[in-house]
């Protein structure tokens, strides 16, 4: 390979120092003959800058880990194309969400087990969105809206509708959607009824199906109802081995009160058994968040106590006084002495009226004779007076006596509790001297 000679320059300009160095070497051959140079005598060093300046510059770009994203002007398609996939990223996510909210209301699942629920007249297929929209995440009652606008064509029936465990609300509109397929019966149970009028209603009600009220010989007894029921366990001994035929057996104060309806042709069995496991299951409830130092031994005695108080007063407010005089005079060792008892314990010679030997009956229920509670509950206690006897009030209370305008007076001790059975007799007279005769 040649090399190139001073006459002919490189085309590499980065070789212009290897051709000094080359011309060096050549003058230093050259100069052989030449005087020597002192030892202390350094070769010229270059010092023009222009020289330097020359040189070419390196690209530090080329070499840096970091590099600068690219910026593009906006009339740039590229640029255009970057805001695409942006806006197209964000459509993207925006619809996801919009799918999974969906998903959620429609086949979000409550945790529940399987259960009956209660439709009452009235009641509306949006009243049944909030309870779901707590528990679901992403529910959209706007969506389940629309859901029901565009999917069920009749309104809400009455009823009692059989729910599966875990229902989504698509389940449950379809569920109760049915209900316009179905006549439905009216089984009405007031608070304070017994349950001998229970069984009486549903005898009375041509759209239940008789199976367990009525035999070939007429009404069944409390025994055979108990049996039929499979409720004979819930009884305690003294009960279902009792002598008085009020007692034995008598599954009084077990169904909760309320309003129902049933598909028409549903069973008194049917109904009974739900009217049962719904009592059982406040009562149950209720005793496991009771007040402490209670008088009561076992829910049962609970019931018996909700059973009294329910017939001594439909106040609300009024149901925990009543519940605290009643453990104030356990807590004294008197005797209940209320009224509802002595009417219960004679049965069907209730007139109306109670009078002096009435009082003076010793029965299985006058607690005017016997000590402690009777030996069943005497009514269809409410969810209230259940939770009036777990949680009475705080109230040194001993007696009560109506008022004559509706309500109670409630007092510490006797004298206080006699000349307020004097006001109640003077009102008593006053309205009486008031009403025309007839």
């Amino acid at each position: 390979m040649s090399m190139p000679t001073p006459d002919t320059p490189s085309d590499d300009p980065n070789n212009k120092r290897t051709d000094d160095n080359a011309n060096a070497a050549k003058g230093s051959t050259d100069g052989l003959d030449s005087a020597p140079v002192a030892a202390d005598e350094q070769a010229p060093v270059a010092t023009d800058e222009s020289e330097a300046d020359k040189a070419p510059a390196t690209d530090i770009s080329l070499i840096s880990s970091q590099t600068k994203p690219r910026k593009y002007k906006k009339d740039n398609p590229s640029f255009f194309m970057q805001r695409g996939y942006q806006i197209l990223l964000v459509l993207g996510l925006i619809a996801a969400f919009l799918l999974v909210m969906v998903y959620q209301t429609l086949f979000g699942r409550i945790e529940q087990p399987e259960q009956k629920v209660t439709i009452e007249q009235g009641d509306t297929y949006y009243g049944l969105l909030p309870q779901w929209q707590q528990k679901i995440p992403l529910f959209s009652s706007t969506v389940a809206k629309v859901y029901i606008k565009s999917q069920i064509d009749a309104p809400l029936h009455a009823g009692i509708y059989q729910l599966p465990a875990n229902p989504t609300i698509a389940e449950v509109l379809h569920i109760l959607g049915q209900g316009a397929k179905v006549a439905m019966v009216k089984v009405q149970i007031i608070e304070g009824r017994t349950a001998s009028e229970l069984y009486q209603n549903l005898r009375d009600n041509p759209g239940i199906k008789k199976e367990v009220l009525v035999t070939d010989g007429g009404d069944a007894s409390n025994a055979s109802i108990a049996q039929a029921l499979d409720l004979v366990d819930i009884l305690p001994d003294s009960v279902t081995s009792h002598s008085d035929p009020i007692v034995q057996y008598n599954l009084e104060g077990w169904f909760a009160p309320d309003t129902y309806y049933y598909g028409e042709g549903a069973s008194d069995k049917q109904v009974l058994t739900d009217l049962y496991k719904r009592q059982q299951q406040t009562l149950t409830e209720a005793w496991e968040n009771r007040a402490p130092d209670l008088p009561y031994k076992t829910p049962y005695e609970a019931l018996i106590m909700a059973s009294i108080i329910e017939k001594e007063t439909s106040i609300a407010e009024e149901r925990p006084l009543v519940s605290a005089v009643f453990n104030n005079r356990f807590a004294q060792g008197m005797r209940m002495q209320t009224d509802p008892t002595i009417i219960y314990g004679m049965g069907e010679r209730y007139d109306g009226n109670i009078r002096r030997a009435d009082i003076d009956e010793k029965t299985s229920y006058n607690t005017y004779q016997i000590d402690g509670l009777p030996p069943t509950p005497i009514a269809l206690p409410s969810a209230a007076s259940i939770e009036a006897t777990l949680h009475p009030a705080d109230s040194e209370a001993l007696y009560f006596v109506a008022t004559g305008h509706g309500g109670h007076k409630f007092t510490n001790n006797l004298a206080d509790h006699n000349r307020a059975v004097q006001e109640y007799l003077k009102v008593m007279r006053e309205k009486k001297s008031q009403t025309p005769p007839e």
